[in-house]
């Protein structure tokens, strides 16, 4: 049985998109399964009493800029086609529970590719409800069926759930890795990741 990766991850975080295009040759070198788990990072933030980068070093520039300039050389490393989102930061709690939502209509991994490629790669305002239909059907995905089902109590509070246990767990940002019980933050640690999942 190949051992599982789980990713704990938000659209709205531009780190999320970074780890998930580099997931896949992660996976098919370690042999391990990405499992990924939608969480609300604005959620997150509130019940770790944590602050997203732009805020939390905005009095602290030097480090602010050094974040931004280990961001370029991750993206250069490996050749991701990022582009920042003229729109960012974005309201994604509609989008998570879309996310959920997918994964109830199996059509999980085609929702996550249109929506981090809409958001990271192709500047699109994936805050706007019209927009995203637009991402969904020229995905080949039915729009309307996963927006109402993003709808559903029962997904709204499934997000919630995952949102607490991420916390309950230690979790506090994106991109978060469980392997095992063992938690990693960032993508900076997935060189850990890939060790851990190697022993």
């Amino acid at each position: 049985m190949s051992k599982k990766l789980e990713f704990l991850f938000d659209f709205g975080g531009p780190n999320s998109y970074l780890a998930h295009k580099v997931l896949p040759d992660l996976c098919a070198r370690t042999g391990a399964e990405a499992v990924y788990t939608p969480i609300l990072l604005g959620g997150l933030f509130k019940l770790t009493n944590n602050q997203a980068p732009l805020i939390r070093y905005a009095e602290t520039p030097a480090k602010r800029n050094y974040e931004m300039l280990e961001f370029d050389r991750f993206v250069k490393a490996h050749n991701i086609p990022f582009r920042m989102n003229p729109h960012f930061p974005i309201n994604s709690l509609h989008l998570m529970r879309g996310a959920v939502a997918a994964q109830h209509l199996g059509c999980f991994m085609p929702y996550v590719e249109a929506i981090m490629a809409a958001m990271w790669e192709q500047e699109i305002n994936v805050g706007d409800p019209d927009a995203v239909r637009s991402v969904l059907d020229n995905a080949g995905l039915d729009s309307a069926t996963l927006l109402a089902k993003a709808d559903d109590p029962d997904v709204k509070a499934e997000l919630v759930a995952n949102t607490d246990k991420a916390a309950e767990r230690g979790a506090f940002g994106v991109p978060t890795f469980f392997v095992g019980t063992e938690m990693f933050w960032g993508k900076e640690r997935m060189g850990q990741v890939e060790d851990a999942l190697a022993a």
